[in-house]
């Protein structure tokens, strides 16, 4: 009964500190709105960092990332890319509509994209743009940079990493950090390997850290995969990245 009130009470004062700190910035693609959410020092001109939520969207995992951030001195923006109306309330549901972005990549680029233009709009210096992101937000961390859109470096933290052998492999402008938990059922020796082939074909700046004992969704406390030992270490190395690439 105790450690229940203690964790309704840390939920509610999560929640206030994300209402508190974190401001709704609408935005569109063609009629479809959708709704990120930017760090309180909007309108500095600061490094920005894009977050690209997981599979069911915008939740405390990237809220988090972002107040983090902010007190890094980075202008942090959390983006919808599956729209108002189109959030998953459910598994299924989650894998569905990230599935579909995953196929339709360049759809994943373009909201990304559009998150992207929100973040300078909200003060992020263009110059200085990196972009992280879990799970599904991994996935379109990496494409972000196949689509060498306009960003210093991404971060991929327990993205799926694996293409169709079908789609062509091409110049990669932008610096990768992949952080991948040892144990991620959904990562193929294939995927792995695939990856490491693409980034050396396009001359990337790459790195690869695996996190040994580590499951998916390694980094989410709420997650019964949580490593806290791991999940610190791959917050240390995605700051240090940060900060070599964009201060």
């Amino acid at each position: 009964m105790i450690r229940s009130l203690v964790l309704s009470a840390f939920l509610l004062t999560s929640g206030t500190i994300f209402s508190q700190n974190l401001k709704t910035v609408s935005y569109k693609d063609d009629s479809q709105k959708l709704n990120g959410l930017v760090t309180s020092n909007a309108g500095k001109k600061l490094p920005g960092v894009l977050i690209l939520p997981a599979w069911k969207g915008i939740d405390d995992e990237a809220k988090t990332a972002a107040l983090e951030l902010e007190k890094q001195g980075y202008v942090a923006f959390i983006a919808d890319i599956y729209g108002e109306g189109n959030i998953p309330t459910n598994l299924d549901t989650a894998a569905k509509n990230s599935g579909y972005f995953k196929k339709n990549y360049e759809a994943y680029q373009k909201r990304i994209s559009l998150a992207l233009d929100e973040l300078k709009k909200n003060g992020a210096v263009p110059d200085k743009i990196a972009v992280i992101g879990y799970c599904f937000g991994g996935t379109g961390a990496l494409e972000a940079a196949r689509g060498n859109l306009p960003v210093v470096g991404v971060v991929s933290i327990h993205g799926s990493i694996g293409k169709p052998r079908s789609r062509p492999n091409g110049p990669i402008s932008t610096k990768i950090l992949v952080e991948n938990p040892a144990d991620d059922k959904a990562v193929s020796p294939e995927d792995y390997n695939g990856l490491v082939a693409e980034m050396n074909e396009g001359n990337a700046d790459w790195q690869i850290i695996t996190y040994a004992h580590s499951k998916h969704t390694f980094t989410d406390p709420k997650s019964p995969d949580y490593n806290e030992v791991m999940a610190k270490r791959a917050w240390n190395h995605t700051l240090m990245f940060l900060k070599e690439i964009l201060k």
